[in-house]
């Protein structure tokens, strides 16, 4: 095997665009397409509009002699004619090189995917006054806009920012990303236009941005570590194995684990367990004590088991920065200017001081375990069928300083208001930080005879959203599911009600209620009959005995029962008005069901499920005439190479 050498040098990130641009630095076919969520971008941005570190990329030089010894393709957006030959190939940092280039230096609108998992297509931009304000988040100036550079509120029928033309983007002091390597004609027409306005001062609020934030992005160096263009094959796969799934990147856990040790503390301990402890407790460690609590027999692992370090310190950090703030608003020589922010960042785990750790860690072990069995109350058992991972941690918090309270009926309906009111309004798929501390601010105080808490009020699900749910990937789909189970849907073929045994024993999942091989023999189109509206959870031997024939036949089969070549009742009958109950237990329309029509099946049950979606929300479903979900449904492929898992039952 050939000698693997390679340079670490700086590079200016301008360069490196340039280089992608004109083909110089490109890809190794074997780089798998990939499309970034868009809050992945911004977080990008941020960091490189303060000059922050975004870690080394790592290439492989071309030969002189030879060329590239791989197939290759340029940066997702570059122009690069096909022949063009690369001088380095790119093994690591595909997704930056491509996000940046695409945000910052293309002129075109970029292609990315949403907290909701939908691929769209935005414009970024920095909000020139918040990247000025030293006290604000760096992260809150770098924002997206849809392709027409319209923010709209209320279904799409307000526009509350309008950026489609430059001069509306130097009154509203918004500048394009894309021109963050070129600003000199920007700068100039922004100057006139505040001229024109009586306002040429607002040159210099421009010049103290370029020169704070812009230069960053001109001056920003990364380091790039260059193989040898003598690297052998088996080397570069190696490196390119080892650079894209090996290792787990710094958490705040760890640092805070460093942290913590120099004041004698082993936090590790309590997270993964102590073998040498005594205590039973301690012995087995935080992770594994909520992984296995409230799992049913025979389960390898509870609804808890995906909860990590950081989850748990996120709930302690939000008492602990609740604490300080009304310590800081009862104080009455604080302004409101003093008052600490509550918060559940990186940044607010990093200064999170150990005496508070210890103060809250009982009590939010508490409150995870409460969690757990208020998950079970909803009929959401497995990890699988969890709407939200992010829920769970002010679920936990809440819990947590609330206590005994939550033994109360009415304290227990109005968690659930929240909760459901959080998955079916897709609350908690970005930005959840900033949602976590509202919830620990506004629910507790909501129990004790508050206002609604903002996600009550902003959980509305709109009837046109359910026919574009079709995987696991949306958690509203999960919960339409789980709220099915809750409010008493009871199986076809057993006439059993869905309760922990049962759905544990029976292996109750999400099955089509006209069936797969009946839709496509009628040549129905996919996008239609997987949706949620045509699903419901059944047994796995209810499933397998409806089959794939129409609804007629198979409910015939049903009412007939199944006897066996001797005479023996293997399915007994099921009385016709009874099976009418069992259907209506699902929120599925009988007489349509029966008629095999399919068109008014769907309508029939799209109105009933969000009915029932209602109820438990306390919204009135929006008419059928209100703005549907931006975006289309992300392919297979693409949802495959980005890592996210597409999971049907059938």
């Amino acid at each position: 095997m050939a000698k693997t050498t390679f340079d670490t040098n700086p590079v200016l990130l301008q360069t490196l665009l340039t280089t992608c641009e004109d083909g110089r630095l490109q890809l190794p076919d074997f780089q798998r397409s990939w499309v970034w969520e868009e809050e992945r971008i911004m977080s990008l941005i941020a960091s490189i509009s303060r000059g922050f570190p975004m870690g080394a990329l790592m290439s492989l030089k071309s030969k002189i002699d030879t060329g590239v010894v791989f197939a290759y393709r340029p940066i997702e957006g570059a122009p690069v004619a096909a022949q063009t030959k690369p001088e380095q190939l790119l093994l690591d940092g595909q997704q930056r090189m491509t996000s940046l280039y695409q945000s910052c230096m293309r002129r075109q609108v970029v292609s990315t995917i949403t907290a909701k998992k939908r691929l769209v297509k935005r414009w970024f931009y920095i909000d020139i006054r918040k990247a000025l304000n030293t006290e604000a988040d760096r992260d809150s100036a770098i924002f997206a806009v849809p392709e027409d550079r319209k923010l709209k509120e209320n279904f799409d029928k307000d526009i509350v920012l309008d950026l489609s033309s430059p001069v509306l983007e130097y009154e509203h002091l918004m500048y394009p990303l894309n021109q963050a390597f070129n600003w000199d004609t920007w700068q100039e027409e922004f100057g006139d236009f505040w001229i024109a306005k009586g306002k040429p001062e607002m040159r210099e609020v421009f010049k103290e941005f370029k020169n704070g934030i812009l230069k960053n992005f001109t001056e920003y160096q990364v380091p790039v570590i260059a193989l040898g263009a003598d690297t052998s094959h088996e080397a570069v796969c190696l490196v390119f194995e080892k650079v894209n799934t090996g290792g787990k990147s710094l958490d705040a856990f760890e640092l805070l684990t460093a942290m913590y040790a120099a004041q004698g503390h082993k936090l590790r301990d309590d997270w993964l367990g102590d073998e040498k402890s005594d205590n039973a407790d301690c012995k087995l460690g935080i992770q594994k004590r909520l992984a296995n609590f409230g799992r049913a027999a025979g389960q390898a692992q509870g609804v808890l088991a995906n909860v990590a370090a950081t989850d748990f310190l996120q709930a302690i950090a939000l008492l602990h920065t609740k604490e300080l703030r009304l310590t800081a608003i009862a104080d009455p020589t604080k302004k409101e200017s003093d008052w600490p922010a509550v918060r559940a960042t990186r940044q607010s785990l990093l200064d999170l001081p150990l005496a508070a750790y210890k103060k809250h860690y009982n009590a939010v072990r508490a409150g995870f375990e409460r969690a757990a069995k208020f998950l079970r109350q909803q009929q959401i058992h497995r990890v699988v069928d969890l709407p939200y991972q992010t829920q769970l941690v002010p679920l936990a918090a809440i819990f947590a300083e609330i206590g005994d309270k939550a033994e109360h009926t009415t304290n227990n309906d109005k968690i659930a208001r929240w909760y459901w009111c959080g998955v079916f309004g897709e609350l908690y798929g970005s930005a959840v930080e900033s949602r976590f501390a509202k919830d620990i601010l506004e629910v507790p105080a909501w129990l004790d005879g508050g206002p609604h808490p903002s996600t009550v009020s902003d959980g509305v699900l709109r009837a046109d959203r359910l026919l574009t749910m079709r995987s696991r990937l949306s958690a509203a789909y999960k919960g339409l599911q789980a709220l099915l189970l809750r409010e008493g849907a009871i199986d076809f073929r057993s006439g059993q009600a869905f309760d922990q045994i049962v759905f544990f024993d029976e292996g109750v999942d999400i099955h089509h209620i006209f069936p797969k091989a009946w839709c496509e023999s009628q040549k129905l189109p996919a996008s239609l009959y997987d949706s949620v509206v045509n699903k419901t959870p059944l047994g796995y031997r209810t499933n397998r005995f409806i089959g794939g024939v129409a609804p007629s036949s198979y409910l015939e089969k049903l009412e007939k029962g199944k006897t066996g070549s001797n005479g023996q009742i293997i399915e007994p009958p099921i009385n016709k008005a009874a099976l009418a109950d069992y259907l209506k237990s699902h929120c599925i329309p009988v007489k349509e069901l029966y008629a095999n029509d399919f068109a008014e099946f769907m309508k029939s049950r799209q109105k009933l499920l969000m009915e029932l979606v209602s109820r438990i929300t306390g919204h009135a479903a929006p008419t059928a005439d209100e703005a549907g979900d931006e975006g289309e449904d992300i392919p297979a492929a693409i949802a495959h190479d980005s890592g996210l898992e597409l999971i049907e039952a059938d």
